[in-house]
């Protein structure tokens, strides 16, 4: 765990300042080594200062005597990453894909983002693994680009899980109704903001095993599902109807967009698919956030992140294959806008899968499984806006409220705050209100898109700053061939998403005022909090040859610990699976 008894240390806006240089992870140059010296510090980002200044005096104790802690153990990232990735997007979001873009326009969409996922994660896991800190990505923003990129990343961050968080406790609410609908749907939020609130106030360990067996619960079904769709393929199903690749000859391998034809309608079929598919994605980096309290991450993290591409083509390309061999996209049922159906398991694929095929009784264990995804995400939602948080005031980007921990780690203040905003959730299930939170919930997925792009250009320029300093990325922690082009990739892909991705209201008898609205907001805002926060701070980017690479390494490098050699075949293979 970070250490906040180190002795002769003082703290300054945003990095850890000491009175003597730290040792470095690299062969510094003669002309490197003398400019180290003389500065005998990393840079300090205060307003109209990029050097440091006689307003270090002011910033002297921003940082609180405790932290947080390191509870997380291996078992708890791993199963956080593979959480982010798996909601109900795969479960009950690709009925809309495959009824937009027919099943290889699905199969398409998502295979394409994966690649856009992976790119990101790639890039987000070389800076991660070698500086694990509170704050994540947030801070990494702050260390490599400018504190005015901090503060947009920061804020659109938070907004992004502080209103997805009572989305989903309201989602919660939806998926009991699947089995009783004669008590207010106020209970049952209740209910679920209790457990939520409960699990998060426990602290990171305990948010780390609640999370470890929701995500366990989400793997054995999703994986479980997709046994069984081959099985229905192959006509092992009750009716022993063989399926095989039926629906990819009729209705087609494609949907004709709103009755647009020839190859512009299933164009626009496939690109409906691409941006339901990346709000579908939107989490991944969630592991990010939980670096700062991970035990062992330079070991952990990394093997985290190696991962990803298994999860992105076993689960969402698994998936989403199944998924049009099993059901036409032009069934009815997939419009999940129907009555009684949207938010809970009869909206599933999977689901209308089974009951064609005659099995009656696992649309119900179903809805379970999704619930406890909904659980999942919403306590996934306030640990991560919370930490959030704590990462905006440890960089003087928020009150520094939010930065008192107790003994045990818990910034308490922070997850109160983010905890109180959980009371949207009953706004979500008014009918009055209802659509005015819509509103606000539908904006989230163009700020998840949004923090793609901040972690991609804070990657270039961490790249770009590891070359002029002349640091061998071979040595960091976890690295990866070919780049800078997946983050160049990843960069692009995500605003051309985000640019195109309120297509549909300029279609003819289209319009929307509330669609276009919640589509191109937040996109728009995106550059506007950066260039206020420019003209606020007035710090140019930090150039590539004097960024810090060298704070927190020795209190990184304090917190490794060896784990315990397995005891038997069975502990081996464990820890081989996580």
């Amino acid at each position: 765990m970070f250490s906040c008894h180190m002795p002769q240390t003082n703290y300054n806006k945003t990095l850890q300042i000491t009175d003597a240089p730290p040792a470095l992870p690299f062969t510094p140059s003669p002309a490197m080594s003398q400019e180290y010296t003389e500065k005998n510090s990393t840079h300090v980002y205060t307003k109209g200062s990029v050097e440091g200044s006689d307003h270090d005096a002011e910033l002297k104790g921003v940082l609180p005597e405790r932290t947080l802690h390191r509870q997380l153990k291996n078992r708890h990232i791993a199963m956080i990453s593979i959480g982010g990735v798996i909601g109900t997007g795969l479960f009950v979001g690709t009925a809309n894909a495959l009824r937009w873009g027919g099943p290889v326009g699905l199969l398409l969409g998502y295979s394409i983002m994966g690649t856009i996922v992976y790119s990101v994660m790639i890039s987000l896991g070389e800076m991660i693994a070698y500086l694990p800190i509170p704050g994540g990505h947030i801070k990494l923003a702050e260390r490599f680009v400018d504190p005015a990129l901090s503060f947009t990343m920061g804020w659109n961050y938070w907004y992004n899980w502080i209103i997805v968080a009572p989305a989903e406790l309201s989602a919660s609410a939806l998926l009991i109704n699947y089995w009783n609908q004669s008590i207010n749907n106020a209970v049952w939020v209740i209910m679920c903001i209790v457990v939520v609130v409960t699990i998060n106030m426990l602290g990171a360990g305990a948010y780390g095993e609640a999370e470890f067996i929701f995500a366990s619960i989400k793997v054995v079904t999703i994986t479980g599902l997709i046994i069984l769709g081959v099985v229905l393929d192959l006509g092992g199903g009750p009716s022993h109807d063989r399926i095989g690749f039926r629906y990819w000859k009729n209705p087609g391998p494609f949907v004709q967009y709103d009755g647009i034809s020839g190859n512009t309608g299933r164009f626009l079929g496939w690109w409906a698919v691409m941006t339901q598919a990346a709000f579908s994605f939107i989490g991944t980096e969630i592991v990010a956030i939980a670096a700062g309290e991970a035990k062992n991450p330079r070991r952990n993290l990394p093997k985290a992140i190696r991962r990803v591409y298994i999860r992105i083509l076993l689960f969402y390309i698994g998936g989403t294959a199944v998924i049009g061999l099993l059901v036409p996209s032009n069934n009815p049922d997939l419009n999940i806008s129907g009555a009684g159906k949207a938010g809970t398991a009869a909206a599933s694929p999977f689901v209308i899968a089974i009951e064609t095929a005659g099995i009656k009784s696992l649309p119900s264990l179903i809805n379970a499984c999704l619930l406890t995804s909904a659980w999942s995400a919403a306590s996934s939602d306030l640990y991560t806006s919370s930490r959030a948080l704590y990462g905006l005031a440890a960089s003087g980007n928020a009150p520094r409220i939010f930065l008192r921990t107790s003994r045990t780690g818990l910034p308490y203040v922070s997850v109160i705050f983010c905890a109180s905003f959980t009371s949207l959730a009953f706004m979500a299930i008014s009918s009055g209100a209802g659509a005015a939170f819509g509103w606000f919930s539908n904006m989230t997925s163009i700020a998840g898109l949004m923090t793609w792009f901040g972690i991609s250009v804070t990657y270039l320029r961490f790249y770009a700053g590891m070359k002029a300093q002349g640091i061998d990325r071979r040595t960091l922690p976890y690295w990866t061939r070919f780049q800078p082009i997946p983050a160049w990739y990843g960069c692009i892909a995500t605003v051309t998403i985000c640019f195109f991705s309120g297509f549909d209201v300029f279609l003819k008898g289209e319009w929307s005022t509330a669609t276009f609205v919640t589509t191109y907001l937040l996109f728009i805002m995106f550059p506007i909090l950066y260039v206020g926060a420019r003209l606020y701070y007035r710090v140019k980017p930090i150039a590539a040859i004097d960024m810090d690479f060298k704070s927190n390494i020795a209190e990184i490098e304090a917190d490794m610990v060896d784990d315990p050699p397995p005891r038997n075949k069975w502990e081996a293979f464990w820890q081989w699976l996580i």
